[in-house]
């Protein structure tokens, strides 16, 4: 890539608990903070280290709550302190990645940025930086870029992006529209089409023209933003910041910005196929690790750097053993077994969706520790 070109700022909005891999992923330490990958590496770590030949870590910005500052901060040595940028309370994905976008445009006022989860896998790492690198041709135009995913299999939980025709001579689409999570035969029926792509809410844009949609379609939320980046390298940082985010809109930027860009012709995605995981659950990381000849995937290491598991005539265990404690299971199949040091989940693999439902529970009986 040509320096006149431009590199990318590299933007990980890393929030949310991942209430479904509880009791694992806490409000205090989700699952981005956690070495899920199959290496010693987090997802948020392992996110970084893939945009590296985009992104150096000067130009790496991370948006995370007050919870998690400190060990992102830790966790991420390269990156400069002033870029881990702390929320004061989470307000949704527009409010996080506006910020961030501002922030850079003070920098750099007609820069490339790319938002990015900090809490995916994704296995072919050379062909995504190729999908973002074309996406980034589509962004230089004005367009928002979408990274779209090429569906595998008629998927509910995840929102779909409507293709339209080719945008100029490269790999790029028009997207007409954003859909929300389907029905099995609405999903059906999207990936029979070939005109659907999975929305895996990953971004690539100018930030002034993204900073000019989000003054169009949210103009209480862009005006909140400038006051807040007007002070960003004052005293008043702080001040300003505790005063106005409380009062921006709460609100998923695929909502506030993307779907009102797309109808208005504004909107290009590349599809990709690189290997994309949103490790939802622990389901579908016991998909995507290495497994045993007999299809049981351990998770993790205990503190001496070992896995305390004893595994006899088992079949397609997810195992995470992360308390110290011995784990040890016999004669059992399709299980999830999670231990940690105050509380054990033991649950079929087929409900690991619904793990979420037992965090509902205890915030309604006010157990909030267990969190």
């Amino acid at each position: 890539m040509s320096e006149d070109q431009g590199t990318l700022y590299a933007v990980i909005p890393a929030g949310g608990s991942g209430t479904r891999l509880w009791p694992l992923s806490r409000a205090g330490h989700p699952k981005f903070l956690h070495p899920l990958t199959g290496t010693d590496a987090s997802l948020l770590q392992a996110t970084v280290e893939r945009l590296a030949p985009l992104a150096a870590p000067a130009k790496v910005l991370v948006v995370t709550g007050v919870a998690h500052a400190v060990e992102v901060s830790r966790q991420l040595a390269e990156v400069p302190v002033e870029n881990i940028i702390v929320e004061p309370s989470p307000r949704d994905s527009c409010a996080a990645i506006a910020l961030a976008a501002a922030v850079i445009a003070r920098r750099e006022p007609e820069a490339l940025m790319g938002s990015f989860a900090a809490d995916h896998l994704i296995s072919d790492s050379p062909r995504f930086i190729e999908v973002i690198e074309q996406a980034m041709t589509g962004a230089r135009k004005g367009l928002l870029m979408t990274l779209g995913i090429t569906p595998t299999r008629p998927e509910t939980g995840y929102g779909y992006l409507q293709c339209g025709g080719p945008v100029g001579t490269g790999a790029v689409l028009a997207v007409e529209e954003f859909k929300e999570k389907p029905s099995y035969e609405v999903a059906e029926n999207y990936v029979k089409s070939g005109n659907y792509l999975w929305n895996a809410g990953m971004f690539v844009w100018r930030v002034d023209v993204f900073l000019a949609e989000l003054a169009r379609q949210q103009p209480q939320l862009h005006a909140g933003i400038a006051r807040i980046v007007q002070a960003w390298d004052s005293p008043a940082r702080e001040e300003v910041l505790g005063e106005v985010w409380q009062t921006l809109p709460r609100i998923s930027v695929d909502y506030a910005v993307m779907e009102g860009s797309a109808a208005a012709g504004r909107v290009g995605t590349v599809p990709g196929d690189f290997g994309w995981n949103d490790v939802g659950d622990f389901h579908t990381l016991g998909e995507v690790l290495a497994a045993d000849n007999a299809g049981n995937v351990v998770v993790g290491k205990d503190a001496t750097g070992k896995q305390a598991v004893l595994l006899r005539e088992t079949q397609n265990l997810v195992v995470v053993p992360n308390s110290g404690r011995l784990v040890a299971a016999l004669g059992v199949r399709d299980l999830i077994i999670v231990d940690t040091p105050d509380a054990v989940l033991v649950c079929p693999r087929d409900r690991a969706q619904e793990v979420k439902s037992l965090v509902d529970d205890l915030k309604s009986k006010g157990d909030l520790h267990y969190i």
